[in-house]
């Protein structure tokens, strides 16, 4: 192993930002990068060498590998990690417009999905049946839903979502503001009690891979839909008329005032 790749594991090791899947993508990522860094001809670096020539040789390379807007835009921010741990965030602009790296693009799909009461009998499992229930009400991530802790999470007005369940490590509230929702938390927390979604004496991945077979066997695929249709169905509450992807009108329709509107609605709402 050389000095970078080693210095940039020690780095991963020592600041732990994040979930453990954002930190496992970063420690894969900046390992790949340093490999890179080394096949271009730049040798003998040290995690402190990072200059804005290194990035854009990388970015060069990406671009010529044709790899999605996605997969670049990921290694970027892992980049950037690696930039502002050593003192160097001024070596990569701001924004990955100035690379000439792409907006990423929408397949046009409405990805919206439901659940009804037959299709989440068929699911042969309580617990996994309850991630579902939340992932529809309040259009939570597969990983939120399996950790969930109804017994923390709820604060009466809104649930509160701790950031080592949330992508990125970042945690997040939601509020609660219809009767589906309410009942989805108290049939949790009956069957919670003051645990997790995770029947006791397992461990998070065992209930993940569960998850994923009893929504198998039930012929249950892409549940992150249940995530845009609530999303979908917040926006419009927020706004008074429908998304883009549910039927309504294109963000270049709307007039200055339902931009500001629209703009207000798309803001995460973040904390406890």
């Amino acid at each position: 192993m050389d000095d970078l790749t080693y210095e940039l594991r020690q780095m991963c090791h020592r600041n732990r930002d994040g979930g453990r899947k954002t930190q496992a993508q970063r420690m894969q990522s900046l390992t790949l990068i340093a490999r890179q860094l080394k096949e271009g001809g730049f040798r003998n670096m040290r995690a402190t060498s990072l200059k804005e020539k290194h990035v854009d040789a990388l970015v060069d390379r990406w671009k010529a590998e044709n790899l999605s807007a996605g997969t670049v835009k990921n290694r970027m921010s892992h980049l950037r990690f690696w930039a502002q741990k050593v003192g160097k965030a001024g070596a990569i602009p701001a924004g990955n417009a100035a690379l000439g790296i792409p907006q990423r693009q929408s397949s046009g799909v409405n990805k919206a999905k439901s659940l009804d009461s037959e299709q989440l009998d068929r699911v042969n499992d309580a617990h996994v049946r309850m991630s579902l229930r939340l992932q529809q009400a309040f259009g939570l991530r597969r990983e939120e839903s399996i950790k969930f802790q109804p017994a923390y999470a709820d604060r009466g007005d809104r649930i509160a979502l701790k950031g080592s369940w949330c992508k990125g490590g970042r945690p997040r509230s939601i509020p609660i503001t219809t009767a589906e929702q309410r009942a989805a938390l108290n049939d949790a927390h009956a069957l919670a009690g003051s645990g997790a979604l995770i029947p006791a004496r397992e461990k998070y991945i065992q209930q993940q891979n569960r998850y994923d077979d009893r929504c198998q066997s039930a012929e249950l695929c892409n549940m992150h839909g249940l995530r845009h249709a609530y999303a979908q169905a917040r926006y419009e509450i927020l706004t008074g008329w429908k998304s883009p992807f549910a039927g309504g009108p294109a963000k270049h329709e709307l007039t200055p005032e339902q931009r500001a509107i629209d703009t207000a609605a798309r803001q995460p709402r973040t904390g406890p």
